[in-house]
């Protein structure tokens, strides 16, 4: 697990960034807003630090970094409880595009992307759920440039702010990847009540909506198989920021809040608790940082190491949160306190691309057992 002065450095400006424009307050205020983000935050991230085209390649708008360097401001967003479509835009969509084969697309989509202009989503799950190319039922109608969907979407990360959905969608020929723009015809979107009010999730709804077909009908899945172990990825290292947040605020409170005249990180329990946490997150890091590492150096095995940190990093964030909040007692449980946040997002992100038993699944099968 090795960082650089130069991704150190970005760390620093992200967090500077992010505890001035994320605070406990503002995040539960989106919380409650329709649309989820401040429009005015999202462009100073494009604009002032340039976050959204960090990973983007120069040829199409971005900056040229590489994983390295996303994974350590997902990292920081993760600890933020970042209320913005940026996971959505950067992890999804702009991994979709990348993969997709189509150098018209990338030139079309990608520099609205990395400016900041463009909102983007990537929209596969469907009513029976999954991540997998099995999920995709959805079918799409046309031939050449002229295409229409008909079907519905679920849990599509912020589709009701989004200018560009991408749909996964089954043609004759196999599963094939479509742009809808905001304001299709056809096109309807709802957010849907989950537990994580901090990432906002939306059914889309598709009703003989034109589409843009991206690259060579049927031919879509590697592609996007490859980008959504890449947005595992991205969510692995949200999650590892996200649980440091946790066992920092824990050691704190153990720290503040005494009982019978000591400091309850005095009992020698609860500090085993606390280093069992540590442990934990500690591992996380490696396997998320490796699985960047991974990404960005074009790995044979990058999907397996995708698989590994989302799986790990996915349990040990949630057992983070739920311990945290334990070990917080009473004050933990209430609406006031800002852990329950952290405890109802890990459970989310537990099961956003895929759960853990899912991703086990997929390095057996990557290993032959």
């Amino acid at each position: 697990m090795t960082t650089t002065e130069e991704t150190e450095e970005l760390r620093r400006t992200v967090r500077r960034f992010l505890d001035q424009r994320s605070t406990e307050a503002e995040v539960r205020r989106l919380m409650e807003d329709e649309t989820g983000y401040d429009p005015a935050v999202w462009k100073q991230m494009a604009e002032q630090i340039g976050l959204q085209g960090l990973a983007i390649p120069e040829e199409f708008g971005g900056s040229g970094f590489s994983y390295n360097e996303l994974r350590v401001v997902f990292e920081e967003m993760g600890r933020a409880l970042l209320t913005a479509p940026f996971f959505a835009t950067v992890a999804l969509a702009a991994n979709a595009l990348i993969e997709c084969g189509d150098d018209d697309a990338k030139k079309a989509y990608l520099p609205g992307i990395a400016s900041g202009e463009t909102i983007a989503t990537l929209a596969l799950s469907e009513e029976r759920g999954g991540w997998d190319d099995k999920a995709v039922t959805l079918q799409a109608s046309g031939s050449g440039s002229d295409w229409t969907l008909t079907g519905g979407k679920r849990f599509v990360p912020d589709a009701h702010v989004a200018d560009l959905i991408l749909v996964a969608a089954r043609t004759a020929d196999g599963i094939s990847l479509f742009a809808v723009e905001k304001g299709a015809a056809g096109l309807s979107t709802e957010v849907e009540l989950t537990m994580d009010l901090t990432r906002k999730l939306a059914r889309v709804t598709l009703d003989s909506t034109p589409a843009q077909l991206i690259g060579t009908q049927g031919q879509a899945w590697n592609g996007l198989r490859r980008a959504l172990r890449f947005a595992a990825v991205a969510l692995a290292a949200e999650q590892v920021g996200g649980a440091q947040k946790v066992l920092d605020m824990t050691v704190q409170y153990s720290k503040e809040r005494f009982q019978f005249g000591r400091p309850l990180g005095s009992f020698q329990a609860l500090k085993h608790k606390m280093a069992d946490m540590l442990v934990d997150i500690e591992s996380a890091k490696s396997a998320a940082y490796d699985a960047a590492r991974a990404v960005a150096d074009g790995d044979a095995d990058v999907e397996l190491s995708a698989s590994v940190a989302k799986a790990f990093c996915s349990e040990t964030y949630f057992r983070t949160a739920a311990q945290g909040l334990q070990l917080h007692g009473g004050i933990g449980f209430t609406w006031e306190h800002p852990i329950h946040l952290y405890f109802k997002r890990a459970k989310s992100s537990e099961f956003l691309l895929g759960s853990p038993v899912y991703h086990r699944d997929l390095v057996g099968q990557a290993l032959g057992i």
